[in-house]
């Protein structure tokens, strides 16, 4: 199987429904979710996989990985009556993680500077690419259709590599470094526990 085609040389592409130029907005979301995916998958293999928590949370990554092919997948396609690939459920789902790793976690009361372990920094570009992204898919939805399901997801997503970055500095015990400057911007927003 060859992998170039040379139908793309001249600046065009194909998406679901017909064929449209490179950086077309389309093009740039669904583009900036394998962006977003790629560093998750960057992320995995920085992980401490004798660390059992760590461990679970590899698969937690996968099953993400999955989920965003799914949500490019249905920004690539531009017909009316497409079947959707992504599901609320996912959306859920993070929700449900989010919450298990802020009960896990210190509490935070000021913005925290993107860093730590080398995996936690990796995720917090994901949820960088992923708010990206995100915006991305608010454009599109300005001039075409596009999954409203996508963006919720994309939202959520951003919010649970947050949470994630911060565990994963906890469990290989890097504390949060606060921007200096920082209100409380938090107050009673996150109550957790510090269970370590």
């Amino acid at each position: 199987m060859r992998l170039y085609t040379k139908t793309g040389d001249k600046g065009q592409t194909s998406v679901i429904g017909g064929r449209v130029d490179k950086d077309d907005v389309r093009v740039e979301a669904y583009g900036t979710v394998d962006e977003a995916n790629s560093f998750v998958g960057k992320a995995r293999t920085e992980l401490n996989l004798s660390n059992e928590k760590l461990k679970q949370l590899d698969q937690e990554l996968e099953r993400i990985q999955h989920e965003l092919f799914d949500c490019g997948g249905d920004l690539a396609n531009k017909k009316s009556n497409r079947k959707l690939k992504l599901e609320e459920k996912s959306i859920l789902w993070l929700e449900e993680r989010m919450d298990a790793y802020i009960k896990e976690t210190p509490e935070l009361k000021r913005f925290i500077l993107p860093g730590g372990s080398e995996a936690a920094a990796t995720i917090h570009i994901a949820r960088t690419v992923t708010r990206r992204a995100e915006r991305l898919v608010v454009t599109l939805k300005k001039i075409e259709e596009a999954p409203e399901v996508c963006l919720r997801y994309l939202n959520r997503l951003s919010d649970y590599f947050f949470a994630v970055s911060r565990y994963i500095n906890y469990v290989n015990g890097h504390s949060d470094v606060e921007y200096i400057r920082s209100e409380e911007v938090f107050r009673g927003k996150t109550k957790k526990k510090d269970k370590r």
